[in-house]
């Protein structure tokens, strides 16, 4: 799964600009679907039969998109202006390379010189409007001749193992699970499952809702990645999970209360298969499955996220084990799920 994992990391696709994504995707999942459909809005909906007739019953999702910039306009001088693309922490953009539109035009996040920065500026992190894009224009007709208006661009971080089994990369968020997602494709599956590679969950899931709304299913298991905070100065609850212990069993987050029988299947599964494992310990964050949740007459949600450090950073880390560890329990759940089938 390592290797499916680099390229989907390698490959660029900010939210409404999935395509590179979705076509891996799609020519990695086409031998092994029963059937496969690009939505209006983009995502990608793959049926794999198994085992056992389930029609509808389950659904795996996992979002596609990854945080970036959008290009809005261009100086005189021949700067770049942008706007970031899914939620973004200023502070760690400010100097950072970029990859910009299908050329891969270079470019470089900059900011006033530090000379320039007055003693009330240094206390505060710069606004979005006083960043922009260097890409080494002459005026701003070169500029927009490489780079025009509406480009999206992505961070530059190069996917790749280090340290004691962990994984560097952009976009592990939420790679991860669409990698797990292709290595289940691949398997003989114990009853039917709909597989939703979702797009733009990063500004708002939005994908989700057309693809829970056409599949309707009774049951969705959202494959996510989730905020690791610890450091040496964070303390207690506020380090919420961490790298290397298991994946996160979600009951609550700041956008779902997950249903309370599937998360103590989940938990259950994994202790019976002495898969470590992990929970929340503090309330934040969100992800497809608010959407999914509310969509018609409702579903039942569980998730099950990665522990990753510096999530919609240009470099994100995450355990290669906890990977493999979310991949055996999302298998044990599928088999569960089959066994309740009459």
């Amino acid at each position: 799964m390592t290797e499916t994992l680099k390229s989907l990391c390698a490959l660029n696709g900010v939210s409404g600009d999935e395509d590179a994504v979705r076509d891996y995707i799609r020519a990695q999942a086409e031998p092994y679907a029963d059937a496969i459909r690009t939505d209006v809005l983009g995502n990608l909906i793959v049926l794999k039969r198994g085992r056992k007739a389930a029609g509808n019953r389950l659904l795996l999702c996992a979002h596609m998109d990854e945080v970036g910039v959008i290009v809005t306009r261009a100086t005189d001088e021949g700067f770049l202006k942008f706007d970031f693309v899914g939620g973004v922490d200023r502070r760690v953009a400010i100097g950072k390379p970029v990859r910009l539109g299908p050329d891969q035009v270079p470019g470089v996040i900059g900011l006033k010189a530090v000379h320039l920065v007055s003693r009330e500026e240094e206390k505060k992190v710069p606004k979005t409007d006083a960043l922009y894009l260097d890409i080494g224009a002459a005026d701003k007709e070169e500029a927009l001749a490489k780079v025009p208006l509406g480009t999206y661009g992505t961070f530059v971080g190069d996917p790749e193992a280090f340290g004691e089994g962990l994984f560097k990369s952009k976009a592990i968020d939420d790679r991860v699970g669409c990698a797990v997602m292709l290595e289940l494709l691949k398997e003989e599956l114990p009853l039917d499952v709909t597989f939703a590679f979702t797009a733009q969950e990063e500004v708002g899931t939005r994908g989700a809702f057309g693809a829970a709304f056409s599949v309707t299913p009774e049951i969705a298991l959202v494959l996510e990645t989730t905020t690791a905070a610890d450091l040496p100065e964070i303390e207690g609850a506020r380090r919420v999970c961490a790298p290397g212990k298991g994946p996160v069993i979600s009951y609550m987050d700041g956008g779902t209360i997950y249903d309370r029988e599937l998360f103590e299947t989940l938990r259950r599964l994994a202790e019976e298969r002495d898969i470590p494992w992990q929970t929340k310990e503090y309330i934040a964050g969100g992800n497809d499955a608010r959407t999914i949740q509310r969509t018609k007459a409702g579903v039942r949600v569980a998730a099950l996220s990665a522990a990753v450090r510096y999530l919609h950073a240009p470099a994100s880390v995450g355990s290669l084990r906890d990977f493999e560890h979310m991949l055996e329990l999302t298998r044990a759940f599928l088999e569960d799920q089959a066994g309740r089938l009459s």
